[in-house]
């Protein structure tokens, strides 16, 4: 079954430089980009985005982490690809990642790492959802440009 999984190159991924390096690695697990956009997330828009982490000890220094500088949002569609990108990503902490995975390569701590996946079929549908309107999102095979 095909699944959709939101991803975000978080402003240290972007201010590093990393963003071809992470998006050449999501093509590496024979994902297709559906959608892709730079923005800036405001105070009320990353509020949304999280809304599960409020009122956690960590959200507001993360807050302030993620409004910090641009980020690149994307939707890659693929068999398997919330896992695929979840284990491409590496532990939320990037200080225990295993071995290879973003977030052990580039990533310095629990907040500063990198990326953000979801975690479900229902948070990718809900994040989707607030980062891009449905005309955003392209549907395409590998073969269209084919003509």
């Amino acid at each position: 079954m095909l699944e959709r999984t939101c991803v975000i190159i978080k402003p240290d991924g972007l201010c590093k430089k990393l963003a071809g390096k992470i998006i050449d690695r999501l093509y590496g697990e024979e994902l297709n980009l559906v959608a892709m956009k730079m923005i800036r997330f405001s105070k009320e828009r990353a509020e949304k985005f999280y809304s599960v982490h409020i009122g956690k000890q960590f959200f507001p220094l993360f807050l302030k982490f993620v409004t910090s500088a641009p980020v690149i949002v994307m939707v890659w569609e693929g068999k398997g690809c919330i896992e695929k990108v979840r284990n491409l990503n590496g532990a939320t902490d990037s200080r225990i990642a295993a071995k290879g995975t973003l977030r052990q390569l580039w990533g310095t701590d629990n907040r500063r790492n990198l990326v953000h996946s979801s975690d479900s079929l229902k948070s990718a549908e809900y994040e989707i959802g607030v980062l891009f309107e449905p005309g955003e999102l392209y549907e395409y095979s590998p073969t269209d440009w084919d003509v």
